[in-house]
């Protein structure tokens, strides 16, 4: 016996068919891959200024021992705490800041004829901190703090004199790279060039990261104020990338 098709079982066969076409139909095809790009140049050009350092860092510290690790203690705690009622007098921000530094208190130990070691001891070590731009205040007030001596002292460039001396530089540094582009598309027969990507100073896209040359100083007592001269610092600012030669 024949077995017939039912009619609603062929028009939803029918429909699929025609979605499943009409979908296939609508697809886009693959967009070709983008044309290789010719007549790139990479090149980079660099611009750099000395700047004079506009911050004084004096790092002061002291250093106690003995055979109880409380009297150490408050030995360092009390050379201090000393050191900053008299730093506080005269702070004033950006102009003179004052700062704690490490605070250290560790053991001494020695060996037994038996074996082991034990502690015979403590030795500890407090550390202050006076920075800004009031160089001749910061070196007067070093060398009042009796109770504590000068470790290190150190010389700096503040933001806003950095970031200054950046924007100047960054001109200066772009300005070359556009230079050097057309002088390399006229040395190669174009009339031009057309810039691809750039990057500045080394780190994300139009980010800035100079460099410096420290310049770090020692100093064994600080009976008196301490004359201080601050040198200079480099600040560069590299622009590199891509240009594509060809006709503006």
């Amino acid at each position: 016996m024949p077995h017939f098709v039912r009619p609603c079982g062929v028009a939803l066969l029918l429909a699929g068919l025609a979605c499943y076409t009409s979908a296939f139909a609508q697809t886009a095809p693959p967009a070709p891959p983008p044309a290789a790009a010719h007549n790139v140049l990479t090149l980079s050009a660099e611009a750099s200024a000395d700047v004079a350092q506009d911050l004084l860092s004096i790092t002061l510290g002291t250093s106690k021992e003995g055979a109880d690790a409380a009297v150490v203690q408050s030995q360092l705690r009390q050379a201090l705490d000393t050191a900053l009622a008299e730093a506080r007098k005269v702070a004033r921000p950006k102009l003179l800041e004052v700062r704690t530094g490490a605070f250290s208190l560790v053991p001494r130990y020695s060996s037994k004829p038996s074996g082991g070691d034990t502690i015979t001891g403590w030795q500890g070590r407090a550390e202050l901190l006076i920075e800004g731009s009031d160089m001749a205040a910061i070196s007067q007030l070093a060398g009042r703090l009796t109770t504590l001596t000068v470790d290190r002292l150190t010389f700096g460039l503040s933001r806003e004199a950095r970031e200054q001396v950046e924007a100047e530089v960054a001109i200066q540094a772009i300005g070359r790279f556009k230079a050097r582009a057309q002088v390399y598309a006229t040395q190669f027969g174009f009339g031009g060039y057309s810039l691809r990507e750039v990057s500045v100073g080394g780190g994300a896209a139009g980010e800035t990261v100079p460099s410096y040359r420290m310049r770090t100083l020692a100093f064994s007592k600080a009976a008196e104020a301490q004359p201080v001269e601050a040198g200079k610092m480099q600040v560069s600012v590299t622009v590199s990338g891509s240009i594509e030669l060809g006709t503006r």
